[in-house]
């Protein structure tokens, strides 16, 4: 199936529709229209038709036209031709800033004279399309996570366009009540007993922990509405949604038929890429894309609501397997996939101790290689917050990852404005039940004393490491560094030869070796600190 007929095929609630027995007349024209080899070029290969729930979509060799099906559902209105127009437009003015190379315009479909239809004539409008692009469906993000997995580069590509769309997403302060959380989650729950069976254990215990869930933080809900953290958002962020154009990751196919339904919390949004990634086995991909949209914002907002991340997975995860259910009731076929999801979002709701994990080193000891490494395979999805000194005092001076900062940045009165903000995002996201791994030097043992006691206000479990490595092995590292937030160069490694580390109390590692083997040996000691969990 065509990359944009995924996509829409996939809306919440879809359903399938491969007949025309409810093909209103006033389109059947239009479709065998749109469906004529001929409406892109003489040389193009024939259109192919796929049919949607809401949609019909013509896909052409170079061009796809979408019109609205002439239908009624208590959710979705397309039974009028004005309707089918707005909804269109809305389509189209949605998806145009963050898409612009997907998205053509609005055509109209008119009927000329002579009783032909052609696209924008002269003539009465009859039906109104979405032009759009085709693009290689290889190039799909769920196409692209089936073949391999995301490079860092791709990863933090990702990160940052959703942090561009949300930035531009209109705030909504007072926002619909039946788009609260705590709607959405009853109608989804309200469905799931009908669907798997009203005594089944899976919905029973995601029923109640969800709901309960939900009553408690109410309170951080109305919170993050009232700071500005509900917004006009994409509505449907999912794999099958976003699209690599000239390698850059473009997100298209924004929810346009209920501006309810897409005015949400920013990280609920969010929550639907990161339990995509993490459902299809690509934990490290969706941390990797946690941590830079985390480290992009800047918001400590976003930390208090890291409380709220595991009800926001689990309830994209319960949508999927609701969603899947209902195909499989009419197909019967996918009840397997319905069932992995249903137990996806139980997983997320599962209680632990969050964990602080430290890694310290002179530059070049492969402290932040070993930090990013842990960091999936540690505590909830989408894994461990990853708080770096070095993305930190970037951000500080308000610079990019791998802008070089002046001498006067690394002063020891900035260094420790940075390691208090290394100390107070790592605490506010152990508060909230999130682990975190700390990456910094921490030469200093007053530094190193600060993180135990950290984890110690926190209730966390607490493994520090301190990496060690030869000297030739240190500078090598450093001068061979490309593409890294880290400017240290040789000669700041020199300088901390020379360092007073004090009594290391910290779990030593040789580091020498690749980073792989130095994973393998911090995980060790890791399985080994924390016991069964």
């Amino acid at each position: 199936m065509c990359a944009q007929a995924q996509s829409v095929v996939r809306k919440t609630l879809e359903a399938n529709v491969s007949d025309d027995s409810d093909i209103s007349d006033c389109q059947r024209d239009v479709i065998a229209f749109l469906a004529g080899a001929g409406l892109v070029g003489p040389q193009a290969r024939a259109v192919r038709r796929i049919d949607t729930h809401g949609a019909h979509v013509f896909i052409g060799a170079h061009d796809v036209y979408k019109i609205k099906r002439a239908v009624r559902y208590p959710y979705m209105d397309f039974s009028s031709l004005a309707k089918r127009r707005a909804a269109c437009a809305r389509e189209v003015e949605i998806n145009v800033p963050h898409a612009p190379a997907v998205y053509k315009g609005l055509v109209a479909i008119t009927r000329e004279a002579d009783g032909r239809l052609v696209l924008n004539g002269a003539g009465e409008p009859v039906e109104w399309a979405v032009h759009m692009a085709r693009f290689a469906e290889e190039d799909v993000l769920v196409n692209r996570v089936a073949r391999t997995a995301l490079t860092v580069d791709e990863a933090k590509a990702l990160a940052d366009a959703v942090v561009a769309s949300h930035g531009a997403a209109q705030v909504v302060v007072e926002p619909p009540e039946r788009a609260t959380i705590a709607a959405i989650a009853h109608n989804v729950l309200a469905a799931l007993p009908g669907l798997f069976g009203g005594d089944d254990g899976d919905v029973l215990e995601l029923t109640s922990e969800l709901s309960r869930r939900i009553a408690v933080l109410a309170p951080l809900f109305a919170e993050r509405a009232r700071a500005g953290c509900v917004r006009r958002c994409h509505g449907d962020l999912h794999l099958g949604n976003v699209v690599f154009i000239g390698g850059a990751p473009t997100l298209f196919d924004a929810l346009e038929f209920d501006e309810a339904l897409a005015t949400v919390d920013i990280l609920y949004d969010f929550a639907f890429l990161l339990m995509d990634l993490d459902h299809r086995g690509h934990r490290a991909a969706a941390n990797a894309v946690f941590n830079r949209y985390i480290w992009r914002r800047q918001e400590h907002t976003d930390l208090e609501g890291l409380a709220a991340l595991p009800v926001f997975m689990a309830l994209r995860a319960a949508i999927r397997a609701m969603v899947g259910a209902q195909r499989a009731a009419s197909t019967h076929e996918g009840l397997a996939e319905s069932r992995a999801y249903l137990t996806r979002a139980r997983s997320y709701l599962a209680d632990e101790r969050p964990l602080l994990v430290v890694t310290g080193g002179l530059s070049g000891s492969g402290k932040s290689t070993l930090a990013a490494a842990l960091a999936p395979m540690l505590g909830r999805a989408p894994g461990a917050l990853h708080v770096r000194s070095d993305l930190e005092r970037k951000a500080l001076f308000g610079a990019g990852e791998l802008e070089r900062l002046p001498e006067t940045a690394y002063g020891a009165d900035v260094t420790a404005r940075v390691y208090a903000r290394l100390l107070a995002k790592s605490e506010a996201a152990l508060r909230v039940g999130h682990s975190v791994v700390a990456d910094a030097v921490h030469a200093h043992p007053s530094e190193r004393a600060e993180m135990a006691a950290l984890a110690q206000r926190a209730g966390a479990l607490f493994v520090a490491f301190w990496l060690d490595a030869p000297r030739d092995v240190l500078l090598q590292r450093v001068g061979a560094r490309k593409k890294d937030a880290s400017d240290a160069t040789p000669q700041v490694v020199e300088r901390q030869m020379s360092y007073d580390l004090g009594e290391l109390e910290w779990t030593r590692l040789d580091a020498s070796g690749t980073p792989e083997e130095t994973r393998c040996t911090a995980m060790s000691y890791l399985h080994a600190s924390m016991g069964p969990r």
